[in-house]
């Protein structure tokens, strides 16, 4: 009776190259989406959910393509954010990072993740969720369910339509069972992680 969460960052967007914000998948974000769909078609879903931005809104579609028997539900909870500025323990190399952040946005983001955390990361019995949403997002979660400081979620990185799998079973503290599972993706549609991290 294990509770399993399916954490997947949307597929990459048509605009990303030119700085928007959202925008339907580009075709390359379209066929990591088909991928995943196939990864997941033999999953017993009982949940899908997904961020309301379109690129996360599609990615979601397309798993529903495969899965007729789930319906894929917008969540708040699950949109892009920022969860922290610059804390006591944050190296200063990230420093430059939270320049173009408000206050106001980080305290948003905080909350945002708070209450995502008391939503989904809560015992529900032999449950399998799906959960589209973004990279920052899926970061707070696996260092939430690892207890690492909170700074520490600038570090984790996924890749577009990557897998990280989270469970947890009856008495026992959630778990990382698989973090950006790339299996699914050929090399040609590996995208969105930064070629070099900062130290």
């Amino acid at each position: 009776m294990t509770h399993y969460l399916y954490l997947v960052r949307h597929g990459e967007h048509l605009d990303a190259e030119h700085g928007l914000e959202d925008g339907p998948l580009s075709p390359r974000g379209r066929r990591q989406a088909a991928r995943l769909a196939d990864r997941l078609s033999g999953v017993p879903l009982d949940a899908v959910w997904h961020s309301p931005l379109e690129r996360a809104a599609e990615t979601a579609r397309a798993v529903a393509e495969r899965l007729p028997s789930v319906t894929p539900e917008p969540s708040a909870l699950l949109f892009d954010c920022i969860p922290t500025g610059m804390l006591p323990d944050t190296p200063a190399v990230y420093e430059p990072f939270f320049g173009s952040y408000t206050a106001a946005e980080i305290e948003a983001g905080r909350a945002q993740l708070d209450d995502a955390v008391a939503e989904f990361l809560v015992r529900k019995g032999d449950t399998h969720e799906l959960l589209i949403t973004h990279n920052f997002v899926i970061a707070w979660f696996v260092r939430e369910v690892l207890d690492a400081p909170e700074w520490r979620w600038m570090t984790i990185s996924q890749a577009h339509c990557g897998l990280t799998v989270l469970g947890q079973r009856p008495g026992r503290p959630w778990t990382l069972v698989a973090h950006n599972d790339l299996a699914h993706l050929p090399m040609e549609l590996r995208t969105g992680l930064p070629e070099s991290l900062p130290v």
